[in-house]
């Protein structure tokens, strides 16, 4: 249950405001307590006593969090000295967590322990260390100064039986060991469980704690992934209390009525939440011949989710909807993200509306924000509408002013309300979106965003949750067309609050740093493509990459390479532009309903252009703050998205065991090689002792391992075919070895030299797999 925010003390002549609290705390070098605050400020008796109530007030608030011992510390981060867990301990590399952690929706900090034997001897998973914590860099190290009496480390795994013994199968594809399980607590070989490990270095053991279940049973692998990035997936009844009472409210008064107007949603066949709409039409205003007049609708969550409430606080732990094959892990309730928010055909819906004039050439000439009731004429699949444009003669899922769709039910398919078979009544309402759209692409065409077309996998699922197919997903016009628009309406709302000189919680984009653009440079060199680092680097720049490489077979590997160029977005108060997109200034606004981020854009919308209840202007602190924590829960939800997918990828090729498949080489390092199944995916691991006995050459610049007798080359983006010999579900992993067993890349070198002869090399070489030898830049 949340805590109950007591009443605000009162300003006490002397005591200190909030922001020196937290300054005080964050610098100090020592453990800061109450004592410590009070004789840092020179507080008088009177003075404590309302600093204590400060200090509450605080905690409540989520400013500040109180570690063991009493000492206060910045809420979502690490206290100068604490208790850590140690979670890894791999070589000379040992990783600890604090062992207590509640700072709501910020995802618990990894530190890295410099020393990796404490003051009690060598440091093991499941060790508890007293530490002293520093920032280095991005980063956070932990000093040890006591070990303490032995944890335990709560994983997950799956219960494995080899030789009569019952093993912990980790769930990461990178976990080398298995405990050797010393309690089964009654689970049986094949079992998901959460268990206990204790000990270090290869004598680990696990005691189960709780069975989970089937990992193969149809949906387990979705729920795998939320238990082990600990993605909150269950609504408190309170919450869910107050997410009913909201619904209920009346739209309000002083909404602009947009109702007549034929705005339709275009969206996945099987969405279960719609954000947005569109409309378009031709501009009738002069001075904006050949121009046009967009509506882009979203639904208004910022009206029904307020600040601090229950709803809020909620959202804010989740950070953003999660999205698995089988499932949703909303960041709303059901009641509102499926149903009162999500704008469906038929139903008056609330929403926030971007107005825009388009010019003829595409550029905004000018927008407004209103607080709106909408009706959408339709709610159609990307497919359907795609597929009226093409003026083929196929059903679509939705239906002109037809009801609303049962909740929770996936669409099916209707007749068109004009039976004709080109489906004219579609796409007359659609032709002007498309039409407005073309104005759009040419102003997308001028600034040149990146443009990587690296296919989506999609998995099909049947109704039992049973994998039919994985398959690159296809990218239609209709998808670019409604990006575009989404685009603009980003746009339209960071520059709509800068020119208020209101907060902007910016997407950012920075362009690349340049160690990665010169590890590009060395790899496009061995391809023979020019890539200079002398001229100013912009999207295009990868294009005309992309562009010169589009009939080799190496293509999509050049595309990955420059999408490992670019450096990761995040959200932040401080705009540095949008690098990807070639956006001065951009916002997310458009999906409020599954990210935090556009909530936040919709409050300050809100507060700035005065349009009712819900709207809010953060404090600079606030929002670098929340920045942080959405950031770090976006990447937190892609993880766990791409391991589910992998899972799936892996239960899917499991039935091909065995076979040898068509496949191209996705990574090259010195233990050996990644593939990945043609049309499939997944990555697979090639090991170095699979090579045979001749000995390999690592060139990290050219990305390939070759052989030195033969001159046998296996390179980024080769195309091979692999022998699968292992597919497991519960990681995601793959394993592959060469259909002979052997070597047998691209052929001798060139030159057709070989080594001269004489007695064999050795296989075991100090830090390097057996046959591999390293070329490549220092490190």
């Amino acid at each position: 249950m949340a805590k109950q925010k007591s009443a605000k003390s009162k300003p006490v002549p002397g005591l200190p405001t909030r922001q020196q609290i937290i300054d005080f705390i964050t610098s100090s070098e020592q453990p800061a307590g109450k004592r410590e605050i009070a004789r840092a400020f020179g507080l008088s008796a009177q003075e404590k006593i309302a600093l204590k109530a400060l200090l509450k007030d605080m905690s409540d608030e989520g400013l500040i969090d109180v570690a063991p011992g009493r000492a206060f510390h910045k809420m979502g981060g690490v206290p100068k000295v604490t208790v850590l867990r140690i979670v890894e301990a791999d070589g000379d590399t040992v990783w600890a967590v604090p062992e207590r952690w509640e700072a709501e929706g910020i995802p618990v900090p990894r530190l890295r322990v410099r020393e990796k034997r404490g003051p009690g001897g060598a440091l093991g998973v499941g060790d508890r260390i007293l530490a002293r914590t520093e920032e280095a860099g991005k980063g956070l190290i932990a000093h040890p100064m006591k070990k303490l009496a032995k944890g335990d480390a709560a994983v997950l795994g799956v219960v494995h039986e080899e030789g009569g013994r019952l093993y912990l199968q980790g769930l990461d594809k990178k976990e080398r060991t298995s405990p050797v399980i010393s309690d089964r607590n009654g689970a049986e070989p094949g079992d998901l469980v959460m268990a206990e490990v204790t000990g270090k270095g290869p004598r680990l053991f696990a005691k189960v704690t709780e069975i989970l279940g089937d990992p193969f049973a149809p949906r387990s692998f979705s729920l795998i992934a939320i238990h082990k990035h600990e993605i909150p997936h269950i609504f408190s009844e309170e919450l869910l209390a107050e997410a009913e009472r909201v619904a209920k409210q009346p739209l309000g008064e002083g909404r602009e009525d947009l109702r007549d107007l034929p705005i339709v949603a275009i969206d996945p066949a099987d969405a279960r939440d719609h954000d947005d709409a569109v409309w378009a039409t031709p501009d009738d205003d002069p001075s904006n011949k050949g121009g046009w007049k967009a509506i882009v609708a979203i639904a208004d969550v910022s009206f029904y989710v307020r600040p601090g409430s229950l709803l809020d606080r909620e959202a804010r732990k989740r950070g953003n909807s999660v999205y698995f094959p089988d499932r949703v892990v909303p960041m709303l309730p059901e009641v509102l993200s499926a149903d009162v928010c999500s704008l469906k055909e038929g139903v008056e819906r609330a929403a926030l509306a971007c107005h825009m004039r388009i010019g003829a050439d595409g550029e905004i000439k000018d927008w407004r924000f209103s607080r709106a009731v909408v009706k959408l004429a339709a709610n159609i699949a990307y497919e359907d509408a795609q597929a009226a444009m093409d003026e083929k003669p196929l059903p679509f899922r939705g239906g002109v002013g037809g009801g609303a769709l049962p909740l929770g039910e996936a669409l099916v398919d209707r007749p068109h309300p004009n039976p004709s078979p080109e489906g004219e009544g579609l796409k007359k309402i659609l032709q002007p979106l498309w039409d407005c759209w073309a104005a759009l692409n040419k102003a997308r065409a001028k600034r040149e965003p990146l443009d990587l077309d690296l296919p989506e996998r999609r998995i099909v699922l049947d109704e039992k949750g049973r994998i039919l197919s994985v398959a690159p997903r296809e990218r239609l016009d209709a998808h670019k067309l409604i990006e575009d628009y989404m685009i603009a309406a980003n746009v339209a709302a960071a520059k709509a609050l800068e020119k208020k000189k209101a907060p902007v919680m910016y997407r950012i984009h920075e362009p690349p740093s340049r160690e990665k653009l010169v590890a590009l440079k060395e790899y496009l060199k061995t391809l023979d493509v020019e890539f200079a680092l002398g001229q100013v680097i912009r999207p295009k720049t990868f294009n005309h990459v992309i562009a010169r490489t589009k009939e080799a077979d190496y293509h999509a590997e050049v595309m990955t390479q420059v999408l490992r160029t670019q450096t990761q977005a995040y959200y932040g108060p401080q705009n540095a532009g949008h690098f990807g997109l070639a956006l001065g200034s951009y916002a997310h606004f458009t999906s409020p309903i599954r990210r935090y981020a556009d909530l936040v854009v919709h409050r300050a919308l809100t507060e700035a252009f005065k349009l009712g209840p819900g709207g809010e202007l953060p404090a600079d602190k606030d929002m670098e703050r929340t920045g942080e924590l959405i950031s770090k829960l976006e990447r937190r939800a892609m993880e766990a998205e791409r391991d589910t997918i992998d899972r799936y990828v892996a239960a899917y090729l499991a039935a091909h065991v065995g076979e040898v498949l068509d496949a191209r080489i996705t990574g090259v390092q010195s233990f050996g090689f990644f593939a990945t199944v043609d049309g499939i995916g997944g990555d697979g691991l090639v090991p170095a002792r699979d090579l045979g006995r001749e000995y390999f050459r690592y060139d990290e610049a050219g990305q390939r391992l070759v052989g030195e007798d033969t001159g046998a080359e296996f390179a980024l983006g080769q195309r091979l075919q692999l022998k699968l010999v292992e597919a497991n579900p519960v990681s995601g992993a793959l394993r592959f070895e060469l259909p002979d067993g052997k070597g047998s890349g691209s052929g001798p070198r060139p030159d057709g030299e070989r080594r001269k002869s004489g007695p064999p090399r050795p296989l075991k070489r100090r830090g390097r797999p057996a046959n591999i030898k390293h070329q490549g830049r220092k490190r």
